[in-house]
């Protein structure tokens, strides 16, 4: 079975959102957070079901701790 995925409009102004606050900490730092969030979002649709369920048939994908030593500074 093949999966698509799809984000609403809220979910890319969130993302916008942050990669403007992390280019803020540091130069380049946004490209990075995109560059995690793609790579994780191409990731879901191999397998969808890995990711548990937070409400009726909604799932979540964490992205892993984000370059913490950038953020905290």
């Amino acid at each position: 079975m093949t999966y698509s995925l799809h984000f609403l409009p809220e979910v890319e102004e969130d993302l916008m959102s942050g990669y403007v606050w992390y280019d803020g900490k540091a130069p380049g730092l946004g490209e990075e957070f995109l560059r995690i969030f793609y790579a994780c979002a191409d990731d879901i649709p191999r397998n969808p079901m890995l990711h548990p369920k937070i409400q009726q048939e909604v799932r979540r994908r964490l992205l892993r701790l984000f370059l913490m030593q950038y953020i905290s500074s």
